[in-house]
């Protein structure tokens, strides 16, 4: 059984009837509106109106955006939905789990403030299918939002005026509060404000891509603002920004799943039902490996993510083990999503560039998502933080069982300080690795094995730690050692067998050895580090009965899901 969605066969259980709703509804305004528009509109770079016309008339965005206790009584910040409508976005593509993305990151401070006025504007306006925007970046400074020069000077009513200027918001169009960040020029201080993009003091300046997304670069010219546009001041502004981005960035992993499910079933109905040399495609051995790799990576992405939820939802001042799963959902599984297409595009070749295909926009639009909201680099070197007590510090922790409850996540909005990530403990992975035995995932043991020993007779040294390449080296290794984790403790959860998670630690073997080599090869590692990076090196047991039925798996998907024409 495939924990893949599939949109003609939707079974999965839900709490409640609104999300069932939502999520019926979503896939039928999709399917009705059939593939050939959603390609002529994305190859026209039309703006989706008809989309937002439909998250209007349905509350959508309502339900899905708005905490309990602000909205309709069936409106909460509802992880475990979230994770299967970002999904079904991405299924049909990135320009339409695009809009909500930013409106989720819009949202993010104005859930975070303590100004119930904001919060109230908000909360109608996503009543009235309003869409929002997050002002972060500048086009000097990019992510550098130490910079800032966005200004918000007091005048002498008790208001404000704002200039400056933005770049690379998306929904900087037709946002109806575009959470701006930047500084008060008396203070210094940071300050998170609300704008409106249809005021005569806001100028759209330009889309800066070409694309069925507004991605805008925006100028504010002494622009009014009241106290009540106030979202946050000072180091509460600055953590809003981060934890925004914190929250937001798990949605990127998602949307890769959803391309590259649709991808996937696209790619095998095509070579299935094509011949060459007197063979079906999917006869030929080459494209019988890249497909059960391609399968093996999805499944894997989607159990890690899924289990990321868990511990988004049990989040508290005393368990932030979520801070290292999120950002592992935007870097690992984005980039591995980029790797499934590479393996689908192998086999179906040409056929991927055209124009009527979802695949030709999916493998276009994967790459985005790797650099969105901070990029791989970034990722890894938030996640080494956590590594010396991932490996050497664990703490006891409840089993977190699978978090699919109907409930509002209170502490995401309620965070607090970004600080002491290094203070974070977590739950000793050998748990999960503990929980099952097959060939490759005794492999792969040892591979950690031998990571964990490296770490404890030479880790960093000074001048290693200053140098970037040598710890995204370290960081890539490390990171496959959570990944595994994660995907083991879902395992059980969703029945996979011990074929498939088999098949999953076969690449995942390959993975850490490719890794290992290239932290080998690095200018700055020493003999103790090379020795140990030979240990690591490992080539996966091959069970050619395991991978056949992983394979028959694969080849059932052939004819399982069509987007209507």
């Amino acid at each position: 059984m495939t924990v893949l969605l599939n949109p003609k066969k939707h079974s999965r259980s839900y709490p409640d009837e609104r999300s069932r709703e939502v999520m019926l509804k979503t896939i039928e305004f999709f399917e009705r509106k059939g593939k050939a528009r959603i390609k002529d509109d994305y190859h026209a770079q039309v703006w989706y109106a008809d989309f937002l016309d439909f998250v209007k008339e349905e509350k959508i965005f309502a339900t899905m955006c708005t905490p309990a206790g602000q909205g309709a009584p069936d409106s909460r910040w509802d992880t475990w939905r979230i994770c299967e409508f970002a999904e079904i976005l991405g299924f049909y593509g990135l320009q339409y789990w695009y809009t909500y993305q930013v409106t989720v990151l819009g949202l993010g401070p104005i859930w975070m403030s303590h100004n119930e006025a904001i919060k109230a504007r908000a909360a109608s306006a996503l009543e009235q299918g309003a869409i929002f925007a997050f002002g972060l970046s500048e086009k000097e400074h990019g992510a550098d939002v130490y910079s800032t020069d966005m200004t918000l000077s007091p005048q002498g009513d008790g208001g404000y005026r704002a200039n400056g200027s933005k770049y690379y918001i998306g929904n900087g169009n037709k946002a109806a509060i575009v959470s701006t960040f930047g500084k008060l020029a008396d203070s210094g201080d940071y300050v998170f404000f609300g704008a409106d993009s249809q005021h005569e003091n806001y100028q759209l300046i330009k889309n800066v891509v070409a694309s069925q997304n507004y991605v805008s670069e925006f100028a504010l010219e002494d622009y009014p603002i009241e106290e009540s546009d106030i979202i946050a001041r000072g180091e509460h502004a600055w953590n809003s920004a981060l934890n925004t981005v914190n929250i937001g960035k798990y949605n990127l992993g998602w949307a890769s799943i959803g391309m590259c499910t649709h991808a996937l079933y696209e790619a095998i109905h095509h070579a299935s039902n094509r011949r060459l040399y007197n063979m079906y495609v999917t006869d030929f051995p080459h494209v019988r490996q890249l497909f059960t790799d391609a399968y093996a990576r999805l499944t894997a992405m989607k159990l890690f993510a899924l289990r990321a939820a868990d511990y988004m939802r049990v989040a508290s001042p005393e368990d932030r083990r979520y801070l290292l799963y999120n950002p592992m959902v935007k870097m690992k599984v984005t980039t591995q999503g980029e790797d499934v297409m590479n393996l689908l595009w192998d086999v179906i070749a040409a056929k991927g560039f055209e124009k009527d295909m979802f695949f030709e926009q999916a493998a276009v639009d994967i790459r985005a998502l790797p650099k969105l909201e901070g990029t791989v680099h970034v990722n890894i070197a938030l996640i080494v933080k956590f590594m010396a007590n991932y490996f050497f510090a664990p703490a006891d922790y409840t089993e977190v069982p699978q978090q699919s409850q109907a409930a509002n996540d209170d502490f995401l909005f309620d965070q607090g300080p970004t600080k002491g990530l290094g203070k974070i403990r977590f739950h000793d992975y050998n748990i999960a690795y503990a929980s099952r035995n097959t060939p490759n995932l005794e492999v792969f043991r040892e591979q950690i094995a031998a990571f964990k020993e490296m770490l404890f007779a030479s880790p960093p040294d000074e001048g290693q730690r200053k140098d970037i390449d040598f710890l995204l080296a370290g960081g890539e290794l490390f990171a496959l050692v959570v990944y595994g984790q994660l995907i083991l403790e879902n395992a059980k959860t969703y029945d996979i067998s011990d074929d498939l998670i088999d098949q999953i630690f076969d690449f995942m073997v390959r993975d850490f050895s490719r890794h290992a080599l290239s932290l080998y090869s690095k200018p700055t590692s020493n003999d103790v580090q090379m020795a140990a990076s030979q240990k690591m090196i490992r080539k996966p047991v091959f069970d050619e009965t395991r991978y056949e039925r992983v394979w028959g798996e694969v080849h059932g998907l052939r004819d399982e899901y069509e987007m209507n024409p």
